[in-house]
Protein backbone atom coordinates (compact mmCIF):
# COMPACT_ATOMS: atom_id res chain seq x y z
CA UNK A 1 0.00 0.00 0.00
CA UNK A 2 0.98 3.60 -0.63
CA UNK A 3 0.55 6.54 1.63
CA UNK A 4 0.15 10.16 0.33
CA UNK A 5 1.27 12.69 3.22
CA UNK A 6 0.76 16.57 3.19
CA UNK A 7 2.47 18.89 5.14
CA UNK A 8 -0.21 22.18 4.90
CA UNK A 9 1.86 24.33 7.02
CA UNK A 10 4.63 23.80 4.24
CA UNK A 11 2.61 23.25 1.46
CA UNK A 12 4.53 19.82 0.92
CA UNK A 13 3.55 16.56 -0.28
CA UNK A 14 5.29 12.95 -0.75
CA UNK A 15 4.27 9.70 -1.37
CA UNK A 16 5.71 6.46 0.71
CA UNK A 17 5.78 3.19 -0.24
CA UNK A 18 4.79 0.74 2.79
CA UNK A 19 5.70 -2.97 2.08
CA UNK A 20 5.20 -4.43 5.72
CA UNK A 21 1.27 -4.76 6.23
CA UNK A 22 2.24 -4.81 9.66
CA UNK A 23 2.44 -0.76 9.64
CA UNK A 24 -0.82 -0.24 8.46
CA UNK A 25 -2.67 -2.43 11.09
CA UNK A 26 -3.28 0.76 13.36
CA UNK A 27 -5.36 2.50 10.22
CA UNK A 28 -7.12 -0.67 9.20
CA UNK A 29 -11.07 -0.24 10.76
CA UNK A 30 -10.45 3.20 11.35
CA UNK A 31 -12.85 6.49 9.73
CA UNK A 32 -12.19 9.31 7.77
CA UNK A 33 -11.45 12.15 9.79
CA UNK A 34 -10.07 10.15 12.43
CA UNK A 35 -6.09 11.49 13.96
CA UNK A 36 -4.22 8.64 14.53
CA UNK A 37 -0.28 8.29 16.28
CA UNK A 38 2.00 7.45 12.89
CA UNK A 39 4.50 5.67 15.45
CA UNK A 40 4.30 2.50 13.73
CA UNK A 41 4.95 3.46 10.27
CA UNK A 42 8.63 3.77 11.51
CA UNK A 43 11.07 5.30 13.53
CA UNK A 44 11.18 8.42 11.56
CA UNK A 45 7.33 8.78 12.21
CA UNK A 46 7.74 9.12 16.17
CA UNK A 47 5.56 11.44 17.71
CA UNK A 48 3.69 12.52 14.69
CA UNK A 49 0.05 12.81 14.64
CA UNK A 50 -2.25 12.24 11.09
CA UNK A 51 -5.40 12.39 10.21
CA UNK A 52 -6.97 10.18 7.70
CA UNK A 53 -8.40 12.17 4.34
CA UNK A 54 -9.31 9.47 2.10
CA UNK A 55 -8.18 7.16 -0.31
CA UNK A 56 -8.85 4.84 -3.47
CA UNK A 57 -8.95 0.96 -3.41
CA UNK A 58 -6.95 -1.14 -6.15
CA UNK A 59 -9.58 -0.31 -9.04
CA UNK A 60 -9.50 3.30 -8.22
CA UNK A 61 -12.69 4.31 -6.70
CA UNK A 62 -12.41 6.86 -3.71
CA UNK A 63 -13.55 6.64 -0.20
CA UNK A 64 -16.16 8.95 0.69
CA UNK A 65 -17.12 10.25 4.12
CA UNK A 66 -20.44 9.64 5.76
CA UNK A 67 -21.04 5.88 4.05
CA UNK A 68 -20.44 3.58 7.02
CA UNK A 69 -19.06 0.69 4.89
CA UNK A 70 -15.53 -0.87 4.42
CA UNK A 71 -16.66 -1.81 0.79
CA UNK A 72 -18.27 -0.35 -2.14
CA UNK A 73 -21.45 0.75 -2.90
CA UNK A 74 -23.09 2.52 -5.93
CA UNK A 75 -24.93 5.48 -5.18
CA UNK A 76 -27.07 8.01 -7.26
CA UNK A 77 -24.72 11.59 -7.07
CA UNK A 78 -26.50 14.89 -7.91
CA UNK A 79 -24.54 18.34 -7.87
CA UNK A 80 -22.96 19.29 -4.70
CA UNK A 81 -21.92 15.89 -3.68
CA UNK A 82 -18.27 14.70 -3.13
CA UNK A 83 -16.76 12.95 -5.54
CA UNK A 84 -19.08 13.96 -8.70
CA UNK A 85 -18.61 16.64 -10.71
CA UNK A 86 -21.82 17.44 -13.18
CA UNK A 87 -21.31 17.84 -16.63
CA UNK A 88 -24.92 19.48 -17.72
CA UNK A 89 -27.08 20.98 -15.45
CA UNK A 90 -29.38 19.01 -13.45
CA UNK A 91 -27.34 15.93 -14.23
CA UNK A 92 -27.82 12.78 -11.65
CA UNK A 93 -25.22 9.59 -12.36
CA UNK A 94 -25.30 6.56 -10.49
CA UNK A 95 -21.72 5.44 -9.98
CA UNK A 96 -19.38 2.82 -7.57
CA UNK A 97 -17.72 4.61 -4.56
CA UNK A 98 -15.70 3.18 -1.43
CA UNK A 99 -17.08 3.07 2.16
CA UNK A 100 -15.12 5.51 4.52
CA UNK A 101 -13.87 2.88 6.90
CA UNK A 102 -9.81 1.84 5.80
CA UNK A 103 -9.50 -1.53 4.78
CA UNK A 104 -7.12 -3.97 3.44
CA UNK A 105 -8.05 -3.19 -0.23
CA UNK A 106 -6.87 0.18 -0.26
CA UNK A 107 -3.90 0.81 -2.69
CA UNK A 108 -3.26 4.09 -1.71
CA UNK A 109 -4.36 6.06 1.57
CA UNK A 110 -4.61 9.97 2.11
CA UNK A 111 -2.96 11.49 5.17
CA UNK A 112 -2.49 14.97 6.59
CA UNK A 113 0.22 15.67 9.39
CA UNK A 114 -1.75 17.20 12.26
CA UNK A 115 0.99 17.23 14.54
CA UNK A 116 4.68 17.48 13.76
CA UNK A 117 7.43 14.59 15.98
CA UNK A 118 10.48 14.71 17.06
CA UNK A 119 12.74 14.32 13.66
CA UNK A 120 11.77 15.95 10.34
CA UNK A 121 10.88 13.75 7.76
CA UNK A 122 13.15 14.73 4.37
CA UNK A 123 10.59 15.42 1.42
CA UNK A 124 8.15 16.41 4.06
CA UNK A 125 8.97 18.54 7.05
CA UNK A 126 12.27 19.92 6.16
CA UNK A 127 11.18 21.33 2.53
CA UNK A 128 11.10 24.95 2.20
CA UNK A 129 7.07 26.53 3.07
CA UNK A 130 7.08 28.59 0.21
CA UNK A 131 3.37 29.40 -1.64
CA UNK A 132 3.93 29.29 -5.49
CA UNK A 133 0.02 30.83 -4.74
CA UNK A 134 -1.21 33.14 -2.46
CA UNK A 135 -4.85 33.71 -1.16
CA UNK A 136 -7.75 35.38 -3.37
CA UNK A 137 -10.37 36.29 -0.60
CA UNK A 138 -10.02 40.11 0.46
CA UNK A 139 -10.45 39.40 4.23
CA UNK A 140 -8.16 36.36 3.88
CA UNK A 141 -5.03 38.87 2.26
CA UNK A 142 -5.76 41.63 5.06
CA UNK A 143 -5.13 38.37 7.32
CA UNK A 144 -2.50 37.29 6.19
CA UNK A 145 -0.37 40.51 5.88
CA UNK A 146 -2.08 42.18 9.03
CA UNK A 147 -3.97 44.49 7.13
CA UNK A 148 -6.22 47.18 8.55
CA UNK A 149 -9.81 47.63 6.96
CA UNK A 150 -8.65 50.91 5.44
CA UNK A 151 -5.46 49.50 3.77
CA UNK A 152 -5.48 49.35 -0.27
CA UNK A 153 -5.55 45.52 -0.51
CA UNK A 154 -4.49 45.30 -4.19
CA UNK A 155 -1.05 46.50 -3.28
CA UNK A 156 -0.88 43.46 -1.45
CA UNK A 157 -1.44 40.49 -3.87
CA UNK A 158 0.95 37.78 -4.09
CA UNK A 159 1.93 38.00 -7.87
CA UNK A 160 3.99 35.23 -9.51
CA UNK A 161 5.98 35.19 -13.26
CA UNK A 162 3.93 33.77 -16.16
CA UNK A 163 6.85 31.76 -17.09
CA UNK A 164 10.09 30.90 -15.09
CA UNK A 165 12.59 33.57 -15.22
CA UNK A 166 10.70 36.07 -17.24
CA UNK A 167 9.89 39.44 -16.08
CA UNK A 168 5.85 39.24 -16.55
CA UNK A 169 4.19 38.44 -13.70
CA UNK A 170 0.03 38.15 -13.12
CA UNK A 171 -2.24 38.10 -10.18
CA UNK A 172 -5.70 36.21 -9.25
CA UNK A 173 -8.72 38.09 -8.86
CA UNK A 174 -9.59 39.75 -5.95
CA UNK A 175 -12.94 38.26 -4.36
CA UNK A 176 -14.99 40.31 -1.92
CA UNK A 177 -13.14 43.60 -2.55
CA UNK A 178 -16.08 46.07 -1.27
CA UNK A 179 -15.01 49.58 -3.65
CA UNK A 180 -16.93 52.39 -4.89
CA UNK A 181 -18.45 50.80 -7.40
CA UNK A 182 -19.57 47.79 -5.85
CA UNK A 183 -21.36 50.30 -3.15
CA UNK A 184 -22.84 52.20 -5.60
CA UNK A 185 -24.32 49.61 -7.55
CA UNK A 186 -25.75 48.05 -4.27
CA UNK A 187 -27.21 51.32 -3.05
CA UNK A 188 -28.44 51.30 -6.59
CA UNK A 189 -30.19 48.13 -6.71
CA UNK A 190 -31.74 48.65 -3.14
CA UNK A 191 -33.38 52.26 -5.14
CA UNK A 192 -34.64 50.07 -7.56
CA UNK A 193 -36.22 47.60 -5.20
CA UNK A 194 -37.38 50.40 -2.64
CA UNK A 195 -39.17 51.97 -5.60
CA UNK A 196 -40.95 48.80 -7.19
CA UNK A 197 -42.41 48.23 -3.38
CA UNK A 198 -43.78 51.31 -3.24
CA UNK A 199 -45.25 51.37 -6.76
CA UNK A 200 -46.76 48.12 -5.97
CA UNK A 201 -48.17 49.13 -2.33
CA UNK A 202 -49.56 52.16 -4.12
CA UNK A 203 -51.21 50.12 -7.16
CA UNK A 204 -52.42 47.66 -4.43
CA UNK A 205 -54.31 50.52 -3.14
CA UNK A 206 -55.94 51.93 -6.39
CA UNK A 207 -57.15 48.62 -7.01
CA UNK A 208 -58.56 48.22 -3.64
CA UNK A 209 -60.44 51.77 -3.73
CA UNK A 210 -61.47 51.12 -7.52
CA UNK A 211 -62.56 47.70 -6.25
CA UNK A 212 -65.05 49.31 -3.41
CA UNK A 213 -66.13 52.30 -5.62
CA UNK A 214 -67.34 49.60 -8.03
CA UNK A 215 -69.32 47.61 -4.87
CA UNK A 216 -70.68 50.58 -3.98
CA UNK A 217 -72.15 51.54 -7.27
CA UNK A 218 -73.28 48.03 -8.02
CA UNK A 219 -75.11 48.04 -4.65
CA UNK A 220 -76.92 51.45 -5.60
CA UNK A 221 -77.84 50.26 -8.97
CA UNK A 222 -79.02 47.52 -7.29
CA UNK A 223 -81.08 49.45 -4.42
CA UNK A 224 -82.69 51.88 -7.01
CA UNK A 225 -83.95 48.74 -9.41
CA UNK A 226 -85.84 47.62 -6.67
CA UNK A 227 -86.91 50.73 -5.75
CA UNK A 228 -87.96 51.30 -9.12
CA UNK A 229 -89.87 47.47 -8.78
CA UNK A 230 -91.52 48.45 -5.83
CA UNK A 231 -93.10 51.59 -6.64
CA UNK A 232 -94.29 50.01 -10.14
CA UNK A 233 -95.88 47.49 -8.04
CA UNK A 234 -97.65 50.01 -5.52
CA UNK A 235 -99.13 51.80 -8.23
CA UNK A 236 -100.51 49.43 -10.26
Amino acid sequence: MKINVSYPSKSAQKTFEIEEEQKIVPFVEKRMGAEIDATPLGEEWKGYVVKITGGNDKQGFPMKQGVLKPGRVKLLFKKGMSCYRERRGGMRKRKSVRGCIVGHDLAILNLVIVKEGEAPIPGLTDVDGSRRLGPKRASKIRKMFGLEKGDDVKKFVVRRAVKEGSKKTKAPKIQRLVTNARLQRKRRVKKTMIKKVVANREARAAYIKKLHDFHVAQKEARHSAMAKKKKGKSSS
